[in-house]
């Protein structure tokens, strides 16, 4: 991010999930505020504006993919729920719309969303503008890494670090250093409570197609202008590796093809999304 401002990104993922209410078909994710938080009531001219200036050959396919990505956290989520959990914490939560459509809210289920303080400002800002309210169960934990501890900002919001919790970190880990993926990942999995993730991760793009390689390269260019360059790939050997060293199990871990194979029937945009993929893993509680 460039100091300061509110993640370019973010703005750009939240818009794509917009757009993909209007445009695929079979749906893979619904998310009836992805419009509104976007655009308020000019929502959908937004999202078509936006698409029609930015896209590229590979549009389409990175839509699903965002789409299947937060389908999939969300699916996990649900299971979780139903497991017990009542701790949601959202890592770089962006334009993220689940704190505001909690479906487990009356369950007693709380949402934390962590993000940097000037994204999170423009945040609150956009859902003031939208009229889109803020429930007593979501928490906004402001977070700037290079200053504050995610455990005791976690813990300051009122997240007991004994409690289970479920971490959703989506459209995050491509932009940050090796090292700062492992030390978030090293506090998750040091909670004295039960902890379950979800996070997507980019693998190196020499190992897909050359069509595939233009698009994602087409992308990672777009996202250095704005000032996020992708700075991490992992090939998902190595990625399971480094959670298995801090004592996660990997559950699943999901290619874009995989996941149109699990969400859509029959062809889809993601058999073209390789780069991308999405994973589940458990620790279990610290003695």
């Amino acid at each position: 991010m460039i100091e300061g401002q509110p993640s370019a990104t973010a703005f750009r993922a939240a818009v794509r999930r917009a757009a993909h209410q209007l445009l695929d078909k079979p749906r893979i994710f619904e998310d009836p505020l992805a419009l509104t938080i976007v655009g308020g009531d000019r929502g959908s001219s937004v999202a078509r504006d936006e698409i029609s200036r930015a896209d590229s050959a590979g549009g389409a396919a990175l839509r699903s993919f965002l789409a299947a990505r937060s389908r999939f956290a969300e699916d996990r989520l649900a299971a979780a729920v139903a497991g017990g959990v009542r701790h949601v914490v959202v890592l770089g939560a962006g334009l993220d719309t689940f704190a505001y459509r909690n479906p487990f809210a009356e369950q007693g289920v709380v949402v934390y969303e962590v993000d940097h303080p000037a994204t999170q400002a423009w945040k609150r800002q956009r859902l003031q503008q939208t009229h889109i309210p803020v429930p007593d169960t979501m928490r906004f934990v402001p977070v700037d890494f290079s200053v504050d501890r995610l455990d005791a900002a976690l813990v300051a919001a009122g997240l007991d670090p004994a409690a289970p919790a479920f971490f959703s970190w989506l459209g995050v880990v491509p932009y940050l250093s090796e090292i700062a993926i492992l030390t978030t990942l090293g506090i998750i999995a040091a909670r004295k409570g039960d902890a379950e993730l979800v996070l997507d991760y980019a693998e190196p793009p020499d190992r897909v197609g050359v069509l595939q390689r233009l698009a994602f390269l087409t992308l990672a260019g777009r996202t250095a202008q704005l000032g996020e360059p992708f700075v991490s790939y992992f090939l998902p050997e190595d990625i399971e590796r480094h959670l298995t060293a801090l004592g996660f199990e990997v559950t699943a871990n999901l290619s874009g093809p995989d996941l149109g194979r699990l969400y859509v029937a029959g062809p889809s945009p993601l058999d073209e999304a390789a780069v991308g993929h999405v994973l589940h893993a458990r620790h279990p509680a610290v003695a």
